[in-house]
């Protein structure tokens, strides 16, 4: 088990080697060890070797300069210079964050970025800043659209984050695909089995094991491939980005720029409702969530984010348990 402290000062450590500032390093750590905290180990350190193979290469420019153009009173478009997403999405929201404490609501498209790891982070920041967050973004094609025989769209992920006044904040993360490509990732890793739901082999033919997955699949059919679709049109058309098949691969294409595009919005509750009204009431909603009668082999009923709520508390405790090749290869 390694303590958080020690996994993220030694997650700065790797990346500073790597030529990265202290503070574009420690912001990709934060959302790192945050996915790590929550149990979403997919999308933790285990990526630090693939990003700082992507650094040499030339695939993301290490110590880019977003820039923002003010687009109207409550939008920004904001040019990522090619650097890391984790860096670029902080910095959009938190000027998400400050145009909606003005204008009430505010929206950010995000051009010229890179994998922006987990997106709970991000509606994380808007909740603790009692805003209702709404962050997605996209990335190269793996997923089979409903109905075909080829991946057309990527696991493109979307997360909303709300506010509560003394539950916790319900934050709710989730790719478009059965599952992110970062859980067969992390399933690899381990050497372990997974669902054959997760992902099919090069023919189309469900898998149980990750090393034979070729595809993903969308989550509930059409429904989840309309949603990949939409979160496809706010990710890139909107911002500008490549989209589809057009979106340069994260695992193989190293020496080029991935120019992905993100897209955030901050909401402020008091413009519609009192803070205190909403926040409140959502602590109500939660106990009542609570109390509903469980279904059998249930503990009792869950809300959005909770599991991983539980689990950073614990990990926070008692250290987050990571592979040993992963933490050697941090250690360097």
């Amino acid at each position: 088990m390694i303590s958080e402290e020690e996994l993220r000062q030694t997650t700065v450590d790797a990346f500073r080697k790597s030529g990265l500032s202290k503070e574009i390093a420690a912001d990709i750590a934060d959302v790192l060890v945050h996915a790590n905290l929550r149990g979403v180990d997919s999308h933790g350190v285990m990526r630090v070797e693939h990003y700082i193979k992507r650094i040499k290469e030339g695939g993301i420019n290490p110590n880019a300069n977003p820039s923002t153009v003010q687009s109207s009173a409550s939008t920004l478009i904001m040019d990522g210079d090619n650097g890391f997403g984790h860096y670029i999405s902080k910095q959009a929201m938190t000027e998400a964050i400050n145009l909606a404490k003005m204008s009430g609501m505010s929206a950010i498209a995000v051009k010229n970025s890179s994998h922006c790891g987990a997106l709970s982070y991000f509606v994380e920041q808007a909740a603790s800043a009692n805003l209702i967050g709404i962050a997605m973004s996209h990335t190269d094609k793996i997923v089979v659209p409903f109905g075909g025989s080829e991946p057309f769209f990527g696991t493109n992920p979307i997360a909303f984050g709300f506010p509560a006044q003394s539950e916790e904040h319900v934050i709710l993360d989730f790719a478009t695909s059965n599952v992110a490509l970062g859980k067969i990732l992390n399933a690899r890793e381990y050497g372990d089995a997974i669902p054959d739901t997760w992902g099919v082999d090069a023919e189309g033919k469900p898998t149980t094991n990750p090393e034979n997955v070729s595809f993903l699949s969308p989550f509930g059919g059409p429904k989840g491939y309309g949603l990949a679709m939409v979160v496809e049109i706010f990710s890139a058309l909107l911002t500008g980005a490549a989209f589809g098949p057009h979106v340069s691969k994260m695992y193989g294409d190293y020496n080029k720029n991935r120019e992905l595009g993100h897209f955030f919005m901050a909401i402020d509750p008091s413009i519609f409702t009192g803070l205190d009204s909403f926040t409140s009431r959502l602590d109500q909603m939660i106990q009542e969530l609570h109390q509903v009668t469980p279904a059998e082999g249930a503990e009792r009923v869950l809300v959005p984010g909770e599991i991983e709520t539980q689990t950073a508390l614990k990990r926070k405790k008692e250290g987050i348990p990571l592979p040993d090749q992963v933490w050697a290869s941090l250690k360097g």
